[in-house]
């Protein structure tokens, strides 16, 4: 599914304008298949204005301290995809690091789905539902209309419903007391 983007902007006189309005269209990876992910804005440092509403570079999919995510993502049911199947394992992890740069070494091997991150995660469940997973198994139900504030903590996304789980997201890179 493509998501429409309207960025706003200003001009050499500084009045607001709409710089862009496009489609983005989702990232799909044979790695995580049924998944969608849109990246949609970020950036590596605080914005400055005024600006020409062009997209700021990303070097890595999760941001470092001062940099931040909006995007969105799709969770399929669990019984819908299987990675069991891919005949180019390699191929498949070269494309998500393509695609979402960083992503897969924040994922633990010896645990599908859970990754921590030095971030701060604002998500809104748009429709759809997903167990969100945390250490030791603790598990809450997030139904749409539900939100979430992750605070850097350890989780996996578990969809084992029967329909696909949409969610938007805003990441911020934050600092990990120690």
């Amino acid at each position: 599914m493509d998501v429409r983007r309207v960025v706003t902007g200003h001009n050499a006189e500084g009045k607001a304008v709409f710089a862009s309005d496009e489609k983005v269209p989702a990232l799909t990876m044979k790695l995580l298949p049924g998944s969608e992910f849109h990246r949609l804005w970020g950036g590596e440092e605080a914005p400055t204005f005024p600006d020409d509403g062009s997209e700021p570079a990303q070097a890595t999919y999760f941001p470092a301290v001062g940099g931040y995510r909006f995007g969105m993502f799709m969770i399929p049911p669990e019984t819908t995809a299987s990675i069991a199947d891919l005949p180019d394992m390699e191929a498949a992890t070269a494309e998500v690091e393509e695609k979402m740069p960083g992503l897969l070494s924040y994922m633990e091997p010896d645990a599908p789905g859970m990754h921590t991150t030095d971030t701060i995660d604002f998500e809104y469940v748009i429709s759809g539902s997903i167990t969100l997973e945390l250490d030791d198994g603790a598990e809450v139900l997030l139904k749409a209309g539900d939100t979430v504030v992750q605070n850097g903590t350890r989780h996996a996304w578990r969809n084992t419903g029967t329909e696909p789980c949409r969610l938007a997201v805003f990441i911020v890179g934050a600092h990990r007391k120690s």
